[in-house]
């Protein structure tokens, strides 16, 4: 069986995909979830459509060259003829905030803004504008993002799990740009310390935040990017590693 992918919002919740003789099965990451599996070899995750998958043993991971797809709006900044045909639809323009005090722009087609926001993990976020096409979104997003930047990396986004927003921060950005709208999200993770950055995919979930699922394990608290799964042959049994204790394990 192997880790196929993940999806960072099912519903409410995250997932993840298995793969076992070329059928795709849907494990949730629902709060309570015992997750018991034991990480093996790494390799491409292979292409999966729909409930099928199609293995391949590139040593690559989580994905060769041939199975690494490239979104064409990645780095885009609107100097484009708009390539997919989402461009054409209304889109938002925003901004995502994650604790204590980093924030990014970004954009998304308007009716996915608020699932969008939950897939990134924010903690709070303000609608900035809403314009004709993705075009026109990137260029604004582009503009701001040389005062802000346009991505967050998931350390970042790990380091700040037991925080909330410093709400100076907060009411000094939002002093700066007009807003037509604001979100302030709670994924209900209840940390006290900062849980250690661990790939596992042994343990009790706790929940989950944008692609990280924390996980309990042994009176301990571990953040795993559901992406540093993607790859790995997996067997029922739970990890036999030893794994880094916090300091609560002790108490």
């Amino acid at each position: 069986m192997q880790v196929v992918g993940y999806h960072s919002r099912v519903e409410d919740h995250a997932a993840l995909l298995l793969a076992d003789e070329g059928a795709v099965t849907v494990e949730r990451l629902d709060p309570g979830t015992e997750l018991t599996y034991a990480l093996g070899e790494r390799h491409c995750a292979g292409a999966v459509d729909g409930e099928r998958h199609y293995a391949c043993d590139g040593a690559d991971a989580p994905y060769c060259p041939e199975h690494t797809s490239r979104w064409p709006c990645a780095r885009c900044t609107g100097d484009c003829n708009k390539p997919i045909e989402a461009c054409d639809e209304e889109h938002a323009v925003y901004l995502a905030v994650f604790a204590p005090d980093t924030v990014k722009v970004g954009v998304t087609r308007s009716w996915r803004l608020e699932t969008r926001l939950r897939e990134q993990g924010a903690d709070r976020a303000a609608h900035l504008r809403t314009v004709a096409d993705g075009r026109i979104a990137r260029q604004i997003e582009a503009d701001v993002a040389t005062d802000l930047g346009d991505r967050v990396r998931v350390p970042t986004k790990v380091a700040g799990l037991h925080e909330s927003v410093d709400e100076q921060f907060w009411s000094t950005l939002l002093d700066e740009y007009e807003t037509l709208a604001t979100y302030d999200f709670d994924y209900g993770l209840a940390l006290t310390e900062r849980p250690m950055a661990e790939t596992l995919a042994t343990g009790t979930v706790r929940g989950t935040k944008g692609r990280v699922a924390v996980l309990d394990n042994n009176g301990s608290t571990y953040a795993v990017d559901l992406r540093a799964l993607v790859g790995y042959e997996v067997t029922d049994g739970g990890t036999d590693r030893d794994l880094q204790s916090s300091l609560g394990a002790f108490g």
